[in-house]
């Protein structure tokens, strides 16, 4: 038995979809924030929110603040929409990746020039 068309509800997946968006951008942010601070004495300076822990402290706090200013917008602005989830993942997943590999202590070394 199959249910007419136009009693089929249709659920939005916008704000799942800004969730799994905005974790891949935060995950990319402290891989980009780490080369930063490690690369520039000035951004390290700035983002030594704590003297025990160095930039780690200030590469975490700003990440975790870019993840959630990101998933607040993404949130507002996908509300009750339904988006392409596959290209949404894709981009977490590549964004993840460069994340992971911009934290991995061979690959920074090779950006930084050591």
């Amino acid at each position: 038995m199959s249910v007419p068309e136009e009693e089929v509800e249709v659920m939005s997946n916008g704000p799942g979809a800004a969730a799994i968006l905005a974790a891949g951008i935060g995950c990319a942010s402290v891989g980009i924030l780490a080369v930063a601070g490690d690369a520039s004495k000035p951004i390290g300076k700035f983002l030594n929110f704590y003297d025990p822990t160095g930039t780690l402290s200030g590469v975490t706090i700003m990440s975790i603040v870019i993840w959630l200013a990101v998933w607040f917008v993404l949130g507002s602005f996908w509300a009750g929409k339904t988006v392409a989830l596959g290209r949404v993942n894709l981009a977490a997943f590549v964004l993840l990746f460069a994340g992971f590999l911009l934290t991995f202590p061979p690959f920074m070394d090779l950006l930084e020039g050591q």
